[in-house]
């Protein structure tokens, strides 16, 4: 089939889903809002930069470009004409899902990412009409959780179908790694981006008070990613005296990321998320995660089984689900054995993919037996 996404083309999740719906046999293009081409693509696949000189003045989330989108949609029109799509696909309902439905373009698609139906809507009333019109233009609704499929359900009454965006299962799993650390020591940590809304601040509270709490054991905290937080979580863990146990790695590449959650013992993740990618990338390398019971995270999680889901912000809590698992090796193993298992029933990229692919099918043949047509504008 021939697909025409239109997404961020640097965000790692539509690189993901373009290289392996183009691996599948379908003729990918997307085009979205970019100065710079990325690389990580497949030779194949072709990249259109619709942006304006404006669009980039603009908030991230797109609260304040909706006049601009204007400007940009007779080039998405001339495009559309030009690669004569199957399927047009939004990736994030407010944005570029406002571009798709203004676009008249069907079967029309479009997947909600978190911030947009969390956040967009309630900004103001016409923010919330410009998201139930784009909805309301769509043939399918597609989210990556159960838990952000209902929060859709106040805005449409169109079926949502839940599409997990899991892992590849044959990169991410345990394996020996040339660590940052020494044998026998206990590390805990997190791979999040460091910002406020990824609680890495608390993070490193619980782990000064399991540090001072035993002394003698080697603990080390690593934390992996970077953010406009970083300089700060430095400074508080300076501020705490535990810099020599402390190690931020800054930003790493996707491709390398396997490898430092296989230098963890203990992977937290005390954010509200929609969905928790992280989180299951840390599960699939069997390490047992802590969670926040918020969001999407207690949806891939089960407490006690394939993790510990605590309360979010409470300090005393969480400290004592990381002293739990520090004394507890065995629990750590069963907990991590039991994750790599459930991600591979429900997040095997390679199965998601494949419901991706049918789902394109479906919606395509519907769309042709009801309107007596092929695809068009």
């Amino acid at each position: 089939m021939k697909i025409l996404i239109l997404a961020d083309p640097a965000s790692i999740h539509t690189i993901r889903w373009a290289n392996s719906l183009n691996d599948f046999g379908n003729e990918i293009i997307i085009c979205g809002f970019i100065r710079e081409i990325p690389k990580n693509y497949n030779k194949n696949i072709l990249i259109e930069s619709v942006t304006t000189s404006s669009i980039f003045n603009v908030r991230k989330d797109g609260s304040l470009a909706k006049i601009v989108y204007l400007k940009i949609l007779p080039k998405i029109k001339k495009i559309l004409n030009t690669f004569h799509p199957d399927i047009l696909h939004s990736h994030y309902a407010s944005s570029y899902g406002l571009i798709g439905a203004l676009s008249n373009f069907h079967p029309f698609i479009i997947s909600v990412w978190g911030s947009d139906v969390f956040n967009f809507p309630n900004r103001s009333l016409i923010h919330r009409k410009i998201f139930k019109y784009n909805l309301s233009k769509s043939d399918k609704i597609l989210s990556t959780s159960n838990f952000m499929a209902k929060e859709i359900e106040k805005y449409s009454q169109k079926q949502v179908e839940v599409t997990p965006f899991g892992v590849d299962l044959n990169k991410f799993k345990p394996s020996v790694t040339r660590s940052l650390f020494k044998d026998g020591d206990i590390v805990i940590g997190t791979i999040k981006s460091l910002e406020d809304k990824y609680g890495v601040d608390i993070l490193i509270r619980c782990f000064k008070n399991v540090k001072d709490k035993y002394p003698g054991l080697s603990l080390k905290l690593l934390i992996v990613g970077t953010g406009s937080k970083e300089n700060k979580l430095k400074e508080l863990v300076e501020s705490l005296g535990i810099n020599n146990d402390t190690i931020f790695t800054g930003f790493i590449d996707h491709k390398e990321i396997h490898e430092y959650h296989n230098m963890l013992d203990i992977s937290l993740f005390l954010s509200n998320e929609s969905f928790g990618v992280s989180v299951i990338e840390a599960s699939a390398c069997e390490k047992p995660v802590i969670v926040s019971n918020i969001g999407g995270l207690p949806e891939v999680v089960e407490d006690n089984v394939t993790g510990i889901v605590v309360e979010p912000k409470n300090i005393e809590q969480i400290t004592q689900a990381i002293e739990k698992l520090i004394f507890n090796r065995e629990l750590r193993i069963w907990l991590g054995k039991n994750g790599r298992e459930r991600v591979e029933k429900l997040y095997n990229w390679e199965n998601n993919v494949k419901v991706m692919d049918k789902i394109y099918k479906k919606v395509f043949e519907n769309f042709r037996t009801n309107s007596g047509r092929g695809n068009g504008i």
